[in-house]
């Protein structure tokens, strides 16, 4: 339980937002009446998005409650490992900009499902469009409420549902009335919150622990000094070796950030194809600070607890006539034991602003995809009031059904590997439509709309098998080494289906692909240091030297 000076800064912290978002959303509602408000105004922000919003944006969409409390959970756990879904984040950020933005925007679509319209054809459109609402419900919302959830249920002591709830209910309201511009305006706001909150949790546990060293030597003691590497060898118990890492992330990496409508959105908004280009890299640097500032606080909560200065005993339950540490609960002792009164109530504004902003940014691009993908295409002559009121309505549908989710969610015992389990069964198809749709030209339609859907029926069997036969060859294979096989069966697939139905370009699909991968640096961009080639090399090496030195 928390004192109520913290209570009271997370409530108005709450209402600040509330406030916020339903200001900037009827501020730009005023601007754009001349317009009539139209759809775009709406769902893109009428497109007028510059890059420190989109990567603010795009940082807050990713980062949520689950990533707060699994990334500490999995530091406690396995130390650094974990922190590769965040720096390998950072080389598919400069992917989605070299590559994939100046598409996205040259094509003016409003939604990655028209895209592969205009690419391949309506049938793998709906398909994309269908999985990606799903996704969005499942992964994006129903994840971030169970995290968030069990945090606020353990400090302030309320009902896991009922604070969810309330929490849902006050960001659906801003998201449903104010559009794409209150989600970006909101989730800029959030981001500067979120990582102030984590900046303070790790200091605290930098200065509790005494500094590098001493966690060091800790670590050394326990014959634990394998929880600083990232690269673990084969065989490495956690099943995550480092060619796991490098061949499964881009699976993973591709499909949420260069092809899921949820994150993609931000730069969907962009004003030119210069910002949609510098929103991402600018992310990408962002990305940076997760390792030292959401992993490294649960190594640090690791060998306090060896040292007595964190006491975990609350986390202790019996499996098996075995007592054993439930680490879930992690980060929610840090903040109470390590933290004086004030600031605990920053940290749960921090981590109430991974919640929102990841709710809010999955419901517009819910709305988004219902309105454009599934509504238009019934209704074509549907007018802009219209679209606009059915992406509110599916908004709402799509909250209930991620609270109806929770329960069955909640058995994962890491919501972080459960979150990722899960989309490495989904990724596999999507990555490999849009890798060679952008970069081949014989990718026909026949053969991406058969790919979508082998590849989708083969992940939901072998995630089914997965779960069903554990002790199966199936069962024993990474998730991450099972996305990159699945991947390869995929491309397989595509490349055949591409010879036996060869393409027929429209005149749309022949500009949709690179001619060669040095095409997408024929444009000049913007000069000087915010030169998006200046910033994607600086970017890459930085990443490569971190790797390095955490290897």
């Amino acid at each position: 339980m928390i004192h109520s000076v913290d209570l009271t800064i997370s409530a108005l912290y709450i209402a600040a937002i509330f406030a916020i978002g339903l200001w900037a959303g009827i501020k730009h509602r005023k601007k754009n009446k001349q317009n009539n408000n139209t759809a775009e105004d709406y769902f893109l922000a009428g497109k007028t998005l510059r890059w420190p919003m989109i990567g603010l944006a795009l940082f807050a969409t990713n980062i949520s409650c689950v990533h707060l409390v699994s990334l500490a959970q999995s530091g406690f756990d396995t130390g650094l490992l974990n922190g590769n879904f965040e720096w390998m984040a950072a080389f598919t950020l400069i992917l989605l900009a070299l590559f994939f933005a100046p598409f996205y925007i040259k094509s003016g679509v409003a939604t990655l499902p028209d895209f592969l319209e205009k690419r391949y054809d309506r049938d793998s459109r709906d398909w994309l469009a269908i999985v990606s609402v799903v996704s969005a419900i499942v992964i994006h919302i129903a994840f971030s409420l169970l995290a968030g959830g069990i945090v606020l249920q353990t400090l302030f002591g309320v009902n896991m549902y009922t604070s969810v709830i309330v929490i849902s209910i006050i960001t659906a309201i801003y998201t449903i009335v104010g559009g794409l511009t209150a989600v970006v305006i909101t989730e800029s706001i959030q981001t500067v919150v979120l990582l102030t909150g984590a900046v303070i949790i790790s200091i605290a546990a930098y200065n509790k622990m005494g500094g590098w060293e001493p966690m060091y030597n800790v670590l050394q003691a326990h014959n634990q000094l394998d929880k600083l590497s990232m690269m673990r060898p084969h065989g490495d118990s956690s099943g995550m070796p480092w060619y796991a890492v490098f061949l499964g992330y881009p699976v993973l990496g591709i499909w949420y950030w260069c092809a899921d409508q949820t994150i993609v959105q931000r730069v969907l908004g962009a004003k030119n194809e210069n910002h949609a280009r510098i929103g991402p890299l600018f992310c990408g640097f962002i990305k940076i600070l997760p390792v030292f500032i959401f992993v490294l606080p649960g190594l640090f909560a690791y060998t306090l607890a060896q040292t007595g200065g964190l006491d975990i005993s609350s986390l202790k339950v019996l499996e098996s006539g075995k007592e054993v540490t439930n680490s879930k609960g992690i980060y929610t002792l840090m903040i109470t034991q390590l933290l004086p009164t004030g600031l605990i109530g920053i940290l749960v504004a921090a981590l109430l602003s991974g919640l929102m902003s990841q709710i809010s940014g999955a419901l517009n691009s819910i709305s988004t995809m219902v309105s454009y993908d599934i509504y238009q295409r019934y209704k074509p002559e549907a007018t802009d009031k219209s679209l606009i009121k059915i992406g509110k309505i599916s908004a709402g549908i799509s909250l209930i059904l991620s609270l109806a989710l929770l329960p069955l969610l909640n058995h994962y015992e890491s919501i972080f590997n459960g979150l990722n389990d899960i989309i490495a069964h989904i990724a596999p198809p999507i990555t490999c439509v849009f890798v060679l749709g952008v970069f081949w030209k014989k990718a026909s339609a026949k053969s991406a709309k058969l790919t979508l859907w082998i590849g989708s029926a083969l992940g939901v069997i072998v995630f089914a098998v997965n779960k069903l036969f554990p002790d199966t060859i199936i069962g024993h294979t990474p998730f991450m080494m099972m996305a990159f096989y699945l991947f390869c069966i995929c491309m397989l697939i595509q490349v055949i289906f591409s010879f036996i139905y060869p393409v027929q370009h429209t005149s749309e699909s022949r500009l949709l692909y690179w001619k060669s991968p040095f095409e997408s640096l024929s444009a000049s961009g913007w000069k000087g240091i915010g030169n998006y080639k200046t910033l994607s090399v600086t970017l890459f090496i930085i990443m490569a030297a971190l790797f390095y030195i955490f290897r």
